[in-house]
């Protein structure tokens, strides 16, 4: 089975992160942060040298870095930690419903207020269509840096400065984007979540809440942390207030070397390989005549969303999984992105590549895609 759903989750993963899996479970079994035995003290330490790593990697500083069990979770611990209690929030009208779907349960359950942004042909379009929207109580922007469906990248630096004029704080889904597009702290937001399984290339059950520090958040999830544990309020220190309970020590120290995996071949030509691979398939489908291809004009991280004739996407899938190729069909998660694109009735096919995705294999595809 050759995957082009990398989108998912990355597959296959580096073999250093196989290895340090492996060498999670068989010598580093102790729960970091729980006791002063050697076994505790040698997990904390190497979950440690993992959010150093993640915090070079954006730009933060290292007690800013709190480890989740995806990005959904770093979402959702982001947008209701800082509007639980009230006001107006703006989302893009590309989201994922892992920033929708908080926002609106946010709408139904504690009166916030929400509007969605439409976006533009051009950045500076969309930043208007953001600022148009700013209230007095406006608590936050909620963006992702790159669609799900389509690979758009939002102008999310502009809508970070956009915020900062503002004071607004500025949350950023970069489950799409990091690791292969340059997002740091430094572009001005104020929360990245990131998913550590797919272009960081760890094991699935990791993600990041990256934070500048500059919104303390509201907590949505209590418990133990290993620190003032003689108190019933949830401790105030970074980053163990948004870490209750025991961390996935396993899948972390995998995603440290899903990190230094993307540092050492390096973002930008993980995007190039990527990108020429997304080119030579967008080539040979615009050659078939009953093929549609969604936002070829846009700039986009390297996916590809496209229709094979008339049949619906979950169906052109589920056939191309027949002949050896796994991609996604249907919505994507991502209703708001469906309803701006006007597929929701038959949702689109995604080709998503990966550092360890080859030409021959995408020309295997287009021959499978060709004959369907």
């Amino acid at each position: 089975m050759i995957n082009f759903d990398n989108s998912a989750t990355s597959f296959p993963k580096p073999p250093g992160v196989a290895k340090a899996v492996s060498a999670a479970v068989t010598r580093f079994g102790g729960n970091p942060g729980r006791s002063g035995h050697r076994l505790s003290r040698e997990a904390a330490a190497k979950v440690f040298d993992v959010r150093q790593l993640a915090a070079d990697f954006f730009h933060a500083q290292v007690e800013n870095v709190a480890f989740t069990p995806n990005c959904t979770y770093a979402l959702n611990m982001a947008i209701k930690g800082v509007a639980q209690f009230g006001g107006h929030v703006i989302i893009s009208d590309y989201e994922h419903n892992a920033a929708a779907r908080p926002v609106y349960a946010l709408w139904k359950m504690r009166g916030v207020d929400f509007s969605v942004a439409k976006s533009g042909n051009d950045p500076e379009a969309t930043v208007a269509g953001f600022e148009s929207l700013i209230r007095k109580d406006t608590r936050a922007v909620v963006c992702t840096a790159a669609s799900n469906v389509t690979g758009r990248i939002m102008p999310y630096r502009e809508l970070a400065q956009m915020c900062k004029k503002h004071g607004i704080c500025f949350i950023v889904d970069a489950a799409q984007a990091a690791g292969l597009v340059d997002i740091t702290l430094d572009d001005g937001m104020d929360f990245i979540c990131a998913a550590g399984h797919k272009s960081l290339y760890g094991p699935t059950g990791t993600g990041l809440l990256v934070s500048s520090g500059r919104y303390a958040l509201s907590t949505i999830i209590e418990g133990g942390t290993g620190a003032t544990s003689n108190e019933l309020e949830q401790t105030g220190f970074l980053p163990e207030r948004l870490e209750s309970g025991t961390l996935n020590t396993v899948g972390i120290i995998g995603l440290g070397e899903g990190l230094r995996f993307v540092k050492k071949t390096s973002p930008e030509r993980i995007l190039r390989h990527e990108k020429r691979l997304c080119a030579q398939f967008e080539q040979a489908l615009s050659q078939m005549k009953n093929v549609v291809i969604y936002e070829q004009g846009v700039q986009r991280v390297p996916l590809t969303a496209f229709n094979v004739g008339e049949l619906h996407s979950e169906e052109a899938a589920q056939r191309l999984s027949q002949m050896g190729f796994a991609l996604r069909g249907g919505l994507q998660c991502a209703a708001l992105a469906h309803r701006t694109l006007g597929t929701t009735d038959r949702g689109v096919v995604r080709f998503s590549p990966s550092a360890f995705n080859t030409p021959q294999q995408v020309q295997a595809l287009t021959n499978a895609i060709r004959e369907l």
